[in-house]
């Protein structure tokens, strides 16, 4: 079968920022965004933009606010932000807070809620527990690319790059009231569901194609967006979809990894066009790299490349930045990809999560307490 591929003329960039509501004195996972979407709609009006900035999920317990098609990080941030200074005030009214973490510490999945819709009940249907495990969130961010012949090369070498994101934005150490081990325990939950996880590293469009009629084909999905891996292509949008980030607490993290995203879609992309062929490593490194990203963070010594050398994460991360900056002014982002190192200095949140675990004796309500303050608009 034939996907059309829309083709961004420039290499745009749109964020998805998924958040929980928490009960603001229990904070226990509440299910009413139902309702917080009804009295944001009737405050905005006649706006339909505005409308479109604010999506439901699979949960009644969850909303995302997503950007419109902008050219820079500071655009989207700023873009976010003003769909948020909507959001909150009335989610406060209604007595929860906004919450971005790639897991709640302590929310029990068999007390939420599903948000009605006959896709969401059909997900439940076909993945069964492992669906309803699903208490997790995060953050996608979509890179524009207008040549079709150029998206899974890209999409394949963005996975050399897998542990430096997932490190920086892992988010999500404890579930069910115990701390996992792992820096990100929701890249591990995620990939359980049929279709999730790394995607498989095809080297053409006409591959790609192949895959999904043979999937719609046999049933395994029946939409395009039933292919939920971490990273993906986007063809209605022309984008590379990356969704690699656990939930994202602040604006200045979400920048910063945001702006690195744009950065490396962009310098794939200008790499290729100058007739380049892009670096992957195998499949078996790769899955690799995930783990040790996810289970150690920071401190994951990571897979380089075929050959198999190993450097730590962080180290790597700083030759990278240092590689970036020329592309990163002209993105328009140069503050924000130098503060991709302020996370790599003073630690990720799953590390101040478990910092103010330890301090507090194991309260993990003050651990909530801690990521919504987090969310500052300034």
């Amino acid at each position: 079968m034939g996907i059309d591929y829309a083709g961004s003329p420039r290499p745009t960039l749109g964020v998805e920022w998924e958040f929980a509501l928490v009960d603001r004195t229990t904070r226990d996972l509440s299910n009413i965004a139902s309702q917080l979407f009804d009295r944001v709609h009737a405050s905005i009006g006649e706006q339909p933009e505005l409308h479109h900035r604010l999506h439901r999920e699979l949960l009644a317990n969850t909303i995302e606010v997503v950007t419109g098609v902008c050219d820079t990080t500071p655009e989207a941030m700023a873009d976010l932000a003003g769909t948020l200074r909507l959001v909150v005030p009335v989610a406060q009214e209604m007595g929860v807070d906004l919450y971005s973490a790639g897991t709640h510490p302590f929310a029990a999945w068999s007390s939420q809620l599903l948000t009605p819709g006959d896709r969401y009940q059909e997900l439940i249907e076909r993945t069964q527990w492992w669906g309803r495990q699903m208490l997790i969130w995060g953050v996608h961010v979509h890179v524009g690319v207008a040549d079709r012949e150029h998206v899974m090369p890209i999409v394949s070498s963005l996975l050399n790059h897998y542990p430096h994101l997932q490190a920086l934005s892992a988010s999500s150490p404890m579930w069910s009231g115990t701390d996992t081990g792992y820096a990100s325990n929701r890249a591990m939950m995620f990939q359980q569901l049929p279709t999730a996880g790394l995607p498989f590293q095809f080297e053409s469009w006409a591959e790609y194609e192949e895959f999904v009629a043979a999937n719609l084909r046999t049933g395994v999905i029946e939409y395009l967006n039933d292919i939920r891996w971490d990273v993906r292509p986007s063809p209605r949008l022309g984008t590379i979809e990356v969704r690699i980030c656990d939930g994202v607490s602040n604006f200045r993290e979400l920048a910063a990894l945001t702006a690195l995203t744009h950065c490396l879609v962009v310098d794939l992309s200008d790499r290729l066009t100058a007739g380049e062929t892009l670096p992957t490593m195998p499949p078996w490194h790769v899955q690799e790299n995930k783990w040790r990203s996810a289970r150690y963070g920071m401190d994951a010594v990571i897979i380089l490349d075929a050959e198999a050398n190993e450097r730590l994460v962080t180290d790597d991360l700083a030759d990278l930045l240092t590689r970036l900056e020329p592309v990163a002014e002209r993105l328009g982002c140069p503050e924000e990809l130098r503060s991709v190192d302020d996370i790599a200095r003073h630690g990720a949140s799953y590390q101040r999560q478990r910092a103010v675990a330890e301090r507090t004796g194991g309260d993990l309500v003050a651990v909530v307490d801690s990521v919504v303050r987090e969310l500052d608009l300034g």
